[in-house]
């Protein structure tokens, strides 16, 4: 059996005072009973400022809304990536983003992307290399970012999926882009 644990009162008077100065996400909702929180005030909700309310009113229509929206990104299938990695399915475009800054290889894989995407491509390869730095922190800056561009509203009207290469294309260094057909 376990030994139980007793909480100090240092301990319990820091924690009833963090839990006070938590906001509730749904203000409509009613509050828990908690220990730590049980008959302590608990701080007013934000009231939305006059401009909030203004743009309240100016917001379209739920149905233009939901049509504007970015379509989900899909998995990778696992038998495509099979497929791209032993060369039965051809690789359409490919782009190199080294030596390129961020905010260059942002903009070179939106124009990339969607010349890709006009001229039909179905896969793209995007490499963006390991990256060199001093530590992991560091290490590959354009690795780590280009999966979040890809994930970006303006990206998903271009991008059905991706997922990291295969040793032979690049592996952690590059990607493998499906692309949605052109309308």
């Amino acid at each position: 059996m376990s030994r139980r644990r007793f909480i100090s009162e240092e301990d319990y008077a820091l924690w009833a005072g963090f839990a006070r100065s938590i906001a509730p996400l749904d203000p409509t909702r009613k509050d828990p009973k908690s220990s730590a929180g049980e008959g302590q005030p608990r701080p007013a909700a934000r009231t939305p400022a006059p401009s909030d309310k203004a743009s309240e009113k100016k917001r379209p229509p739920d149905k233009k809304h939901a049509a504007a929206k970015a379509p989900p990104l899909a998995p990778f299938d696992r038998r495509l990536k099979q497929r791209v990695a032993r060369g039965r399915e051809p690789i359409d475009a490919r782009l190199d983003l080294h030596g390129l800054t961020q905010a260059q290889a942002q903009a070179a894989l939106l124009r990339f992307l969607r010349r890709a995407q006009a001229d039909g491509a179905k896969i793209a390869l995007i490499v963006t290399g390991k990256g060199r730095g001093a530590d992991d922190h560091e290490r590959g800056v354009l690795k780590r970012r280009v999966p979040h561009w890809l994930a970006l509203p303006e990206f998903r009207m271009l991008v059905v999926g991706f997922q990291d290469a295969h040793v032979g294309h690049g592996g952690e260094g590059a990607l493998y882009v499906r692309l949605r057909r052109a309308r």
